[in-house]
């Protein structure tokens, strides 16, 4: 979806129906900033207000996300155009959340080996000693929760049993058994217990 174009014909539409940034606003309950936002391309309308914005304007969904009036001949192919730019964009999102987890993964394994060393070679033996190794397990696990949310809240688990794709919840993927990012989990679809594999589709 290109945010300029979207940005711009709102501003149009906006000018069409004769209302200036602030009664548009005040009409959908929100700042005028956000409106300032969405009409620069740096922001988008939530979902939760798009069916309002569109009725104000008289258009579909489909010509505001994409950016222009439709005719009925070309709105089956803007409408497909439309679900492909979509998914491209949320296949983007679940790749850079991806990326993100492996990085937030690996930092911490390097920081917790570079002070379990400090705590071997630099710290004298004792009580000190001790606390630094924990502090630095300490250090280590809260990344490693934060890791596991997003990896959560990427793409799905498939059955290896029936193919389902399972979406856990966060506790029930924290308490899997896991070897990587395939978890052992329990199947709503076939009722069985399954090592499961991260799909990101």
């Amino acid at each position: 979806m290109d945010q300029i174009k979207i940005g711009k014909f709102i501003a149009e539409c906006r000018k069409k129906v004769n209302l200036t940034q602030v009664q548009l606003a005040e009409k959908l309950n929100i700042t005028d900033k956000a409106i300032s936002k969405w009409e620069r391309g740096i922001a988008m309308p939530d979902t939760s207000i798009m069916l309002d914005l569109c009725g104000i304007f008289n258009i579909s969904v489909n010509e505001l996300l994409c950016g222009e009036k439709i005719d009925m001949e070309n709105n089956y192919q803007k409408n497909e155009q439309l679900l492909l730019d979509m998914s491209k964009e949320l296949e983007r999102k679940n790749k850079i959340i991806w990326t993100s987890m492996w990085v937030i993964m690996g930092v911490s394994m390097v920081a917790l080996f570079a002070g379990i060393m400090i705590a071997r070679f630099l710290i004298p033996e004792g009580v000190w000693q001790l606390v630094t190794v924990i502090g630095c397990a300490v250090v280590f696990l809260i990344p490693c929760f934060y890791a596991l949310k997003l990896e959560v809240s990427v793409g799905a688990y498939k059955c290896k049993n029936c193919g389902y794709e399972i979406v856990p919840t966060y506790s029930q993927a924290l308490w899997a058994m896991h070897n990587g990012t395939t978890r052992y989990l329990k199947c709503p679809k076939c009722n069985k217990r399954t090592w499961c594999k991260k799909v990101l589709k």
